[in-house]
């Protein structure tokens, strides 16, 4: 009664050695198996800790990708201004044309044809790098759609108030 299961099943002659051997191994592996895919138990307070951290990731990332896209738009401003601006060449008839910034009212002196324009909605001011800058109304308007603060005066015939 001393010998095991295995060697009882041997010596009645039920089953040979590599059966018994193949057995032994088969219940290694499975042992080691279910060792394996214990998990710790994690305590709440470190899995709140964990949650936490992954939080703050989280909306750290979501203002990186952000403040990516904002620089993006405002590089894709800049370009569209400085190559679609008018250059001005300064003459002894131009006129001064008013318009508002904010509270304040600022003048250029322009041509009356550049002036028209402007009141027709074909041209519009923007502003890059603190001046002012005449641009087309397509060129206005794709600005517009990126960063509509740098948009300073605009005529948009397609809309009943200016800009």
């Amino acid at each position: 009664m001393g010998s095991s299961f295995q060697e009882q099943l041997l010596k009645a002659g039920l089953v040979n050695k590599k059966q018994v051997k193949k057995a032994k191994h088969d219940k290694r592996i499975t042992k080691q198996q279910k060792k394996g895919t214990k998990t710790p138990v994690e305590s709440s307070i470190a899995r709140e800790e964990r949650l936490a951290h992954e939080e703050r990731n989280r909306e750290l990332n979501r203002k990186r990708n952000e403040e990516k896209k904002r620089r993006e738009k405002l590089a894709q401003v800049k370009q569209l201004i400085e190559t679609n601006r008018l250059t001005l060449k300064e003459r002894n008839d131009d006129e001064p044309y008013y318009f508002v910034v904010g509270k304040r009212v600022k003048k250029l002196f322009l041509s009356e044809e550049i002036s028209k324009q402007l009141t027709t909605g074909q041209l519009a001011i923007v502003k890059l790098e603190g001046k002012f800058e005449l641009i087309p109304a397509s060129a206005a308007q794709q600005v517009a759609s990126r960063d509509p603060k740098s948009i300073v005066a605009f005529h948009d015939p397609s809309s009943d108030s200016p800009t």
